[in-house]
């Protein structure tokens, strides 16, 4: 659980607790008793088992993939993938790979809708970016945490010259959001637009892998979870 569950749950307990004291109506202290319980919920943070191997990426946060594409940026041609993270999914982020944090960027923008191709660019977002070590040496993944409509603060646990895991929570975004990860333009996708992903768990492309490896597209295997 999110330190910030609680801390809004117990807001809405105490509205509740006042609520029966000055009212005495057990159905207007039972909206704030269910607003805490939804918070709860909301800021769940479920353990996950991160898959290891040479060079994979995993994703970031949970959602659905709205879109993979050709992009082009100052270090030349990469593949972008895009995650939408809507009010029913956990919002905790974690490290696409293991290795060093190189650089941290806070943007600010606008509000858009985060299923916008557009909120990629323009809305408020904390950009991320980590040079791979150990199995994931010569990796460089950067990853966005992008606001969106409902959201209103990025929460980003990271700076330049840190040392992350694959798979550490590193962050979380409040409510609807999106995440964004630039990929080297070699990488095989291992997921398709459609498709629903968990931080950490869900492989979304390997680079330079070893042994046999599977083509663009092909859903990716999940490792299991502790709730």
């Amino acid at each position: 659980m999110v330190r910030d569950g609680y801390i809004y749950a117990l807001v809405f307990l105490v509205v509740a607790a006042a609520c029966w004291k000055f009212t005495g109506s057990l159905w207007l202290s039972l909206i704030p008793i269910l607003l805490a319980a939804f918070f709860l919920w909301f800021f769940r943070d479920p353990e996950r088992a991160i898959p290891a191997g040479e060079g994979l990426v995993v994703s970031p946060g949970d959602g659905l993939v709205t879109e993979t594409a050709s992009i082009t940026t100052p270090e030349g041609v990469r593949q972008r993938v895009s995650i939408f993270l809507s009010v029913f999914d956990v919002h905790v982020n974690r490290a696409p790979i293991g290795g060093i944090v190189s650089h941290v960027r806070y943007e600010k923008g606008k509000f858009l809708n985060a299923m916008n191709p557009a909120s990629a660019e323009r809305n408020e977002q904390n950009v991320v970016t980590v040079r791979g070590q150990g199995v994931d040496a010569g990796l460089e993944v950067t990853f966005k945490q992008i606001a969106g409509l409902l959201a209103r603060r990025i929460v980003c646990r990271c700076v330049g010259g840190q040392r992350v895991e694959r798979g550490q929570r590193v962050g979380l975004i409040k409510f609807g959001s999106r995440v964004d990860v630039v990929l080297p333009a070699d990488a095989v996708l291992r997921v398709k637009v459609g498709e629903r992903v968990k931080g950490g768990a869900s492989v979304l492309a390997a680079v330079h892998p070893t042994g046999e490896d599977q083509p663009a597209g092909t859903p990716a295997v999940e490792q299991g979870e502790r709730a």
